[in-house]
This record gives C-alpha cells, structure tokens and sequence, in this order.
C-alpha cells in the first residue's frame, strides 16, 4: 500500500507516473531504508522539509546501485503527483538550490515541453555549486546551469531516462514559444553599437549616413532583434545537435575500429594457420624428397660398387685368362732354343762361382766356432783363418 500510487493522481504519459523510473530503480528504491524511514505518509507541504534537507544530487551508487535521497524524494514526487504550481514554486524557490533542482528535476520527467523550456531556461543564470554523488559513491562539483542544460539536452541524467522533447527551434515556428531573451543579450548589443559606431565613423557619404539611419525604425530594429536571437538559438541547437551527432559517429567509428581490429587479427590467425599448415607439408615434402634422394644415392652406390666389382671380377678373369696364356705361351718353346743349351747348364757355373766365393770368405765352415771367427775377421778386414 506505501508504494502505490496516489488514486487521484493521473497518467503522465500514457503510464503511471512512477513507471517514469525504470523497474530496477524503482524496486530498489522501496527496498531502501531512507524510503521507508523518511518518505513514508510524506505530502506535498511536508515533502518541502524533507527537500530543504538534502545536501546532494544524484541516482545510485555503490556496489549493489543504492539510490540517493534526492531519487527517493523524486519518486515519492511522482507517487503523490503534486500541483503544478508547487513545483514552479519549488522552482522558484532562491534560498535552497536542492529544492529547486527536485523540482526542476520533477518537471523535466512530467512537464510538457513548452512549461520544460518556459521554466527551466531561466535556470541558465544560476551558477551556484552542487554536490554530486557518482556511481562509485564519492563525491563531484557541479552547478545548477550545468544541471540544467544536461535536462535540456541529455538523454540519461541521474540515472534515468529523459522523456524526449521537441526542439526549441521547431516549438518556435510553430508559435507556441517565443524567442529566449538572454541575460547577455544588454552585452550583446553594446558591442553591436560600438560595431555600427565604428562602420558609421568610418563612412564618408552623408546620404549613406541618412539612408542608414532612416532605415532603423523601432519595428524593423524589433524584427532584427527577434531574427538574430531566433537564429542564435537555431544555431546553438544546431551545434547541441552536432556535437551529438559527433559523439555518435565517434562511438561508431570506435566500434568500426574495434570490429576492424577483430577482423584484422582473425585474418593474422587464419595466416599463421594456413602459413604452418604450408610449413608443415612443405616439410614433408622435403622429408619425402630427402628420402627419395637418399634412395636414388644408395641405388646409385650399389650400382657403382656392383659395376666396380664386375669389373674387377673382370679384370680378374682377364689376369687369370692372361696368365694361363702366359704359362702356355712359356711352356711353349721355340725349335731355335730346343737345341740350344738347357738353363739348367747355365746357373751352374753361377752356383760354382757363388760356391767358390763362400769358400773364399771362410764364413761357411763346416766348424761353426772358425765360421764365427771368421766373420769377426771380415768385418776387421783381415783375412780368413784356413784351417
């Protein structure tokens, strides 16, 4: 019963006005104690209390995402569903800055987009600090224009989604806004008159002069004024949009980058595979073709060795067939020497004479103490002993 919405409250949207929040967000808001505790049978004039207390702005924290008191009150918002002018009074409200930001907070989710720029624009002229709590639960300096101009122009702020709203731009052309004054907008058309005196010092012809200054009648000095700022505007959407559209392409040239990266080591791995694959079968080729040619040596060995070895097979053969013609050919003998001496008479006298010169020497005697002593005699030069 404490988390249901009020029954008078009314669809903002087309949905219940807490289903603003995601489920997530929402659900562990009731589950936390400052939900419970401080929020529970909270109105919208004891809301403003409990608003006046806060010290900080943010949307959950930590490491199981606990929201903030500034979401709690925000949602409590959405579960009452104040009027309209309480929150414009919040709005409005100098004195507290958290109470303005709670309001202008609660307007940007369930305002329309004309009372979102009516109310929320004047805002840009404060500049004073908030305490913001981020996601890993310390503590950043921001300031309420900040704040503001990320409502206007960010899809997430705290944590939850913004409802989209329409351009200033197109609510302009169709009447439904009037152009934004600017608090610098005094400043801005003292450095035009300063421009216009200086072109105006610089001109010679009187006529111009005349013709220039009889051309700026009150109405069309008021239409200048309501195209300069129109197109300021414009063009300040324009960049808001740019730089939007600028950040997008940068993510999506990271992403492209990311995937090009991916790709690109993909294809190195698919290389590397298909480049030791190659390697791998032009090793076995040259295994296979190292074996091949270590078959064609051998086969080329054993044929040398077996032709070397008919050849001295050969060569033997021709020895032995050539010696046998020998031996024929010198047991054959000649009619010439069939009737000339033997060679048997002949070494004869050489047998003699060797015979005779032993004698001589005395070293063959019959006696071997003279043939030794004898010896000893020849090798002294003496003669030998005849005995």
């Amino acid at each position: 019963m404490a988390n249901r919405t009020d029954p008078s409250a009314k669809n903002i949207r087309g949905t219940n006005p807490q289903n603003l929040i995601e489920k997530i967000v929402r659900t562990k808001i009731y589950n936390n104690t400052y939900w419970k505790e401080q929020c529970f049978g909270l109105t919208a004039e004891t809301l403003v209390d409990k608003a006046m207390e806060l010290d900080h702005i943010g949307g959950t924290f930590g490491g199981n995402r606990k929201p903030t008191p500034f979401m709690c009150l925000v949602m409590k918002m959405l579960q009452i569903q104040p009027e309209k002018e309480i929150v414009i009074e919040f709005i409005k409200n100098d004195d507290y800055k958290y109470v303005r930001v709670l309001g202008a907070f609660y307007l940007r989710i369930t305002g329309s987009d004309t009372d979102v720029y009516q109310y929320l624009e004047p805002l840009y002229n404060d500049y004073r600090k908030l305490r913001s709590k981020l996601a890993d639960g310390r503590f950043s300096l921001t300031h309420v224009d900040e704040l503001i101009d990320e409502l206007l122009t960010k899809d997430y702020s705290c944590d939850i989604a913004m409802p989209r709203i329409k351009k200033r731009w197109t609510l302009e052309s169709l009447d439904l806004l009037e152009p934004r004054k600017s608090a610098l907008e005094e400043d801005f058309e003292e450095e035009e008159e300063k421009e216009e005196n200086d072109q105006l010092n610089g001109l010679d012809d009187e006529v111009h002069d005349k013709e220039y200054y009889r051309g700026r009648s009150p109405e069309r000095e008021r239409d200048r004024d309501r195209r300069r700022d129109r197109d300021r505007y414009r063009d300040r959407d324009y960049d808001r949009e740019y730089d939007r559209d600028r950040d997008y392409e940068r993510e999506r040239g990271r992403g492209r980058e990311r995937d090009r990266n991916r790709d690109r080591d993909r294809d190195r791995d698919r290389y590397r595979l298909r480049d030791e694959k190659d390697y791998g079968r032009d090793r076995d080729r040259d295994r296979e073709w190292d074996g091949r040619e270590r078959e064609r040596r051998d086969r080329d060995r054993g044929r040398r060795r077996s032709h070397s070895r008919s050849r001295s097979r050969s060569r033997e053969h021709k020895d032995r067939e050539g010696g046998d013609h020998r031996k024929r050919h010198a047991r054959s003998i000649s009619p010439r020497r069939r009737d000339g001496p033997d060679d048997s008479t002949r070494e004869e006298p050489r047998k003699k004479k060797e015979k005779k010169e032993k004698k001589a020497d005395g070293t063959d005697h019959p006696d071997p103490e003279i043939a030794e002593a004898n010896r000893l005699r020849a090798s002294l030069g003496l003669k030998p002993l005849n005995v």
